[in-house]
C-alpha cells in the first residue's frame, strides 16, 4: 500500500542527512574562522559607508532592485530521483499531499534568506529614514506573504513544458515584485498598492485555469532537483572529495584562442587539460568571472582608503579556494597515467596556472581603483595581490597537493 507521507519523509530526511554530512566539512574550524573574520570585516566597511551616505540617498529603490530578486527565485525543492520518473508518474494523482509539503519546506527555507536579506538591508534603511527599525516586522510579513504568492506561482509555471514561459513568467514577477517593495520600502498608500493586487490575482487566475489540466513534468521537476544537489555537491567538493559529483562539459568556442596560445609540448600537456578543464569543465569559469565581475563592482562603486586592498585579497582568496578543486578534478581518470611524462609535472603545472588565473584577477581587480585615480591603492594592490597569489598556491595549499600526490 503506498503512503506519501512516508515516501516524503523518507526522501526529506535523507537529503537533511546527506546536507549534513558534507556541512561538517564546509564549516569546519578553519571555514568558520574566516568566516567570521569576513563578516566582521564586511560588518565594519558597510557601517562606515553607510555614514557616508546623505538622507536622499534612493535606499527605496535600491532595497527594491535587489529583494525583488529573492523574492522572485522560488525554486521548490521537490528531492524527486532518476528512477522516479518510472515509478512514480503511475501515483502522480496520490503525490498532491507530497508536493505541498515540499512547497512549504520550500517557503520557510526562503523565507530566511528573505530574513537575512532584510536584516542586511535595515541599517542602510534606518540612516535614511533617521534611525528607525520599526518597519522591520511588518516589511518581513508582507515580503513572506509575497514569497508564498511567488512559490504558488512558480509551481503552476513549471507545468508548462516550454521554457520561455517559465522566462518570461520570471521576469513579469520580478517587475511587479521590485514595483511592490518599492511601494512598500517608500511608504506609499494603500491605494497605490491596488494595482499591483489586481496584477497578482489576475496571474493566479489566468495560471490556475490554464494548468487545471496539466499534468507533472517530470523530466523538467528530476534535472532542477539534479541540479540544485550538483551545486550543493560542487561547493562541497572545495572542502572533501564528493563521489556523487558528476562532470559537466560546455563548450565554449569562443575561448579556444586562449588555447591556440600554448605551445604543444610534453612540458605543457597538463597544462592543456587545466586550461581546457577550467574553460569547459564545472563551473570553473562561471566562478572566476562571477567574483571577478562582483569584486570589480564593489571596488568602484565602493571607496574605503586601504581597506580595498583588503578587498582585493578577499576576493582573492574566494576565487582561489573555489578553484582549488579543479586539481582533483580528473582523480578517478585512470588513462591520465598513460601520459608518458613525469608525475611531477602535474603539479607544477597546476601551480603555474592558478597562480596565473590568480594574477590575472589581481590585474583586473585593480582596474576600478585605476579608474578612481586612487593610483598608491590600486599599486599596493597590485603587489600584494601578486604576492597573495603566489603564497596561496605555493605555500598556503602546497599541502593539500602534496597529499593527493601520495594517495
Amino acid at each position: 500500500m503506498f503512503d506519501e507521507k512516508v515516501l516524503w519523509k523518507q526522501r526529506f530526511g535523507n537529503t537533511v542527512k546527506e546536507l549534513g554530512k558534507y556541512f561538517r566539512y564546509i564549516f569546519n574550524g578553519h571555514v568558520v574562522i574566516i568566516l567570521v573574520f569576513l563578516i566582521g570585516t564586511a560588518a565594519y566597511y558597510y557601517q562606515e559607508w553607510i555614514r557616508t551616505l546623505s538622507d536622499d540617498f534612493p535606499v527605496a529603490l535600491i532595497m527594491a532592485i535587489i529583494l525583488a530578486l529573492v523574492a522572485t527565485f522560488s525554486p521548490i525543492f521537490t528531492f524527486l530521483l532518476e528512477a522516479d520518473r518510472i515509478f512514480l508518474i503511475p501515483l502522480e494523482e496520490k503525490l498532491k499531499p507530497y508536493f505541498q509539503r515540499s512547497m512549504i519546506v520550500s517557503f520557510f527555507v526562503q523565507v530566511y534568506l528573505l530574513f537575512i536579506g532584510l536584516g542586511i538591508f535595515m541599517p542602510l534603511y534606518a540612516h535614511v529614514n533617521e534611525g528607525s527599525y520599526s518597519g522591520f516586522f511588518l516589511f518581513f510579513v508582507l515580503m513572506s506573504l509575497l514569497k508564498g504568492l511567488n512559490i504558488i506561482i512558480r509551481w503552476r509555471v513549471q507545468l508548462y513544458v516550454d521554457v520561455n514561459v517559465h522566462r518570461m513568467d520570471s521576469m513579469v514577477r520580478y517587475f511587479v515584485n521590485g514595483a511592490f517593495l518599492y511601494l512598500l520600502f517608500s511608504h506609499a498608500s494603500l491605494w497605490f498598492f491596488m494595482p499591483i493586487i489586481v496584477i497578482y490575482a489576475l496571474l493566479c487566475a489566468f495560471y490556475f485555469s490554464q494548468t487545471k489540466h496539466m499534468g507533472l513534468k517530470w523530466d523538467y521537476l528530476i534535472e532542477q532537483e539534479e541540479k540544485r544537489m550538483m551545486s550543493f555537491y560542487r561547493l562541497a567538493n572545495m572542502f572533501t572529495d564528493v563521489p556523487k559529483l558528476r562532470d559537466q562539459v560546455k563548450r565554449r568556442k569562443w575561448l579556444d584562442w586562449l588555447l591556440r596560445m600554448l605551445k604543444y609540448q610534453h612540458e605543457n600537456v597538463y597544462t592543456h587539460l587545466y586550461i581546457q578543464t577550467f574553460i569547459r569543465g564545472g563551473d570553473y569559469l562561471g566562478i572566476f568571472m562571477r567574483l571577478t565581475i562582483i569584486g570589480i563592482l564593489a571596488l568602484y562603486f565602493i571607496t574605503f582608503g586601504n581597506g580595498q586592498i583588503l578587498f582585493v585579497l578577499l576576493f582573492l582568496f574566494l576565487t582561489g579556494f573555489q578553484l582549488f578543486p579543479l586539481w582533483n578534478h580528473h582523480q578517478n581518470k585512470i588513462w591520465l597515467q598513460l601520459y608518458p611524462v613525469a608525475e611531477s609535472l602535474k603539479s607544477s603545472s597546476f601551480k603555474k596556472f592558478l597562480t596565473k588565473i590568480l594574477m590575472i584577477q589581481t590585474i583586473l581587480l585593480s582596474v576600478p581603483l585605476f579608474l578612481k585615480a586612487e593610483w598608491i591603492t590600486a599599486l599596493i594592490a597590485i603587489g600584494a595581490g601578486l604576492a597573495f597569489s603566489y603564497v596561496f598556491v605555493n605555500f598556503y595549499r602546497k599541502k593539500s597537493i602534496v597529499e593527493k600526490e601520495n594517495i
